[in-house]
């Protein structure tokens, strides 16, 4: 199969997985957008074009947010993406806060390839916070978001300069961080 062959079934499989899934923005945005934003940050905003990091960018959240087993994304996709996904992948037997600190913990053990999609994931969530945030979150819980990501992030610089300085943008509109005089 190509190098498009291998991301187009990476992508029909990630979208039959969150076919019935929806974002938490007011709009309920659908879900598979999310993966495709990643790797739209990867490819065309940073130059990445390892496809094992695109394939598990579209990926990334099939076995955490669905019914997806890892015995199944290996099957279908081959080990080495299998590993990059569960990398990113959050322990579901963990509480929220506990997994939170996990991705802080583990951010510079990640291998290269999850990095990378670790970097594009908390870069289209800081956008997505910026400016569609969830139903419901005030400026505090989206600070407080921007500020773990931050975290998390900071735990893995040194792997690509170019996604970086993208997060870094991204952080840099950090709900409150508004000039002077401008409507948040």
């Amino acid at each position: 199969m190509s190098r498009t062959g291998d991301l187009i079934q990476a992508l029909a499989f990630a979208a039959a997985k969150h076919r019935d899934q929806r974002r938490k923005d007011v709009c309920a945005s659908p879900y598979i957008n999310h993966p495709i934003q990643l790797v739209d940050v990867l490819c065309n905003e940073a130059g990445v074009e390892d496809i094992n990091v695109l394939r598990g960018a579209i990926l990334h959240d099939t076995v955490e947010d669905t019914e997806t087993t890892a015995d199944e994304l290996t099957q279908h996709f081959g080990q080495q993406i299998c590993e990059i996904v569960l990398e990113v992948s959050d322990d579901a037997n963990l509480c929220k806060a506990d997994r939170k600190q996990e991705q802080i913990n583990h951010a510079a053990t990640l291998s290269d390839e999850a990095k990378l999609v670790k970097l594009a994931d908390k870069i289209c969530n800081l956008r997505d916070v910026a400016d569609n945030p969830p139903a419901g979150w005030g400026i505090e819980r989206r600070q407080e978001y921007f500020d773990w990501a931050l975290a998390v992030i900071d735990g893995l610089r040194g792997i690509h300069p170019v996604l970086e300085s993208i997060f870094d943008q991204a952080y840099a509109r950090r709900p409150g961080q508004e000039e002077p005089g401008q409507p948040e």
